[in-house]
């Protein structure tokens, strides 16, 4: 798996990491190059092919005032017009309907007994991934770096399940939409293992538009219980279908993006890069 694009894949997240780490000393061109030894010209070529604009104008993305300012201007009106919609956002993926299903009673507490589980390992845009699916849909989609771990993780969550390495037509789509710029419309369904209260979360998650961010809180208000934001915040970690289920343009009221369950570094990427490859302008 150790391809050119996985290489690409860790210089541009190492750069973006160096950049987090160095922002108060606002790190140049030519600095951020060397930590990933390259000269200046080939950094900004490679960076510029994987997000599609230059690392400036990514790093705009990133910045807390943008995202203060998504939260304060954007979150509400656009989360609420996608909702009146269906969609689960605006720009690159306007056209993608991802509908879920929950597993029965029988299928969540038995363990995924009875099931019957595809697997594939696939390289994308923000790492290697983990996809399964059932015969309804995709159920697991996780970022690794050691397959064996993310394989036995798959495994505690569907104990009981028939597990068979296999890509079928569910991950096609799924990773279609994870790894192409220009994918073509088509419908995501998800079959998924989770408490009503998590379902629940998990559907308004798919309301935020592509390129916007939103807060615990207003997911909690969205779905009735404006009070609940420490559960949201649970629920969205414990989300089992990485960005689809775009629980990465969830952040803190104060603009701070937060940890996130593959990797910080991941969720700056996917944040800038859905900023720069959707309809959202730089505020």
């Amino acid at each position: 798996m150790n391809t050119q694009h996985a290489i690409n894949y860790e210089r541009i997240a190492k750069a973006i990491e160096y950049i987090r780490q160095n922002f108060k000393e606002q790190p140049d061109l030519d600095e951020v190059a060397r930590q990933i030894h390259l000269s200046s010209y080939h950094f900004q070529r490679l960076f510029s092919e994987w997000a599609g604009v230059s690392p400036k104008k990514f790093l705009q993305y990133l910045n807390l005032d943008h995202s203060k300012q998504l939260l304060k201007e954007k979150g509400l009106s656009l989360f609420d017009a996608a909702d009146a919609v269906g969609l689960s956002g605006t720009g690159r993926l306007h056209d993608l309907f991802v509908s879920i299903e929950g597993m029965t009673p029988g299928e969540f507490k038995q363990g995924g007994k009875g099931l019957v589980i595809h697997y594939h390992f696939s390289e994308t845009l923000f790492g290697i991934a983990l996809t399964a699916s059932t015969h309804k849909g995709v159920c697991h989609l996780a970022f690794t770096e050691d397959a064996d771990a993310a394989l036995n993780e798959l495994k505690s969550l569907f104990p009981q399940a028939e597990l068979i390495e296999k890509k079928d037509a569910f991950q096609e789509a799924a990773l279609a939409a994870l790894s192409n710029k220009h994918a073509e419309p088509s419908q995501i369904k998800l079959h998924l293992q989770g408490t009503g209260f998590q379902l629940k979360v998990w559907e308004a998650l798919l309301r935020i538009p592509e390129g916007c961010l939103t807060s615990y809180g207003k997911i909690a208000g969205a779905i009735g219980n404006p009070k609940a934001s420490r559960a949201v915040g649970s629920a969205v970690g414990d989300n089992p279908v990485a960005f689809l289920i775009p629980c990465h343009r969830v952040i803190q009221a104060n603009g701070v993006y937060g940890n996130y369950r593959w990797g910080s570094t991941r969720k700056s990427l996917m944040i800038g890069w859905e900023g720069a490859n959707s309809d959202a302008s730089v505020l």
